[in-house]
């Protein structure tokens, strides 16, 4: 009994690391390297492809995201424009990724108002932290993007998941 039990948790530990690849350590030769794609500005959102998603009763902000935009990656990181208006009228435009295996997101450019993209100067890959306010990349994760933390496979199971609120599979 000790055994199978040996080997069951010898597999989650392998299977664990392997969707968390980028907590390898980078001096090990054996290590999996996790490579990030090459990452192309998306076309600026049009109105008429943005669908709104929940994510909480604790802000009076609305979330959007670009339907056109939604990009799962060969690299596990979910892209995508994330558009939120405030109840004050102010908009922010932002282009996104989320790292589904460790979840984390990146923040690659924010919108201008003459309808371009600024790319951010230090973009860098932050833990999504699942806080009261602002959580918008906890519900994206969580509910919508990385069901058991695994990628959406294709922009239509993205924009499934938005028009459901919830993806099928979330926990």
């Amino acid at each position: 009994m000790r055994r199978q039990i040996a080997c069951v948790l010898g597999f989650c530990l392998s299977v664990a690391a392997f969707a968390n690849p980028r907590t390898h350590d980078p001096d090990d030769p054996d290590a999996v390297h996790w490579q990030e794609e090459i990452v192309q500005l998306p076309v600026f959102p049009e109105e008429k492809n943005l669908q709104e998603f929940y994510v909480s009763e604790m802000t009076s902000h609305r979330f959007f995201i670009d339907g056109e935009s939604l990009k799962p990656g060969k690299d596990g990181v979910v892209r995508y424009v994330l558009v939120v208006r405030t109840r004050g009228g102010a908009t922010n435009i932002t282009f996104e990724g989320i790292h589904c295996g460790s979840q984390e997101f990146k923040l690659y450019a924010s919108g201008r108002q003459d309808r371009t993209w600024g790319e951010v100067r230090s973009s860098v890959w932050r833990p999504i932290e699942n806080k009261p306010m602002n959580r918008y990349h906890a519900a994206l994760s969580r509910d919508l993007f990385c069901p058991a933390r695994a990628p959406i496979s294709s922009p239509e199971e993205g924009r499934d998941a938005l028009r459901r609120g919830k993806h099928p599979q979330s926990l």
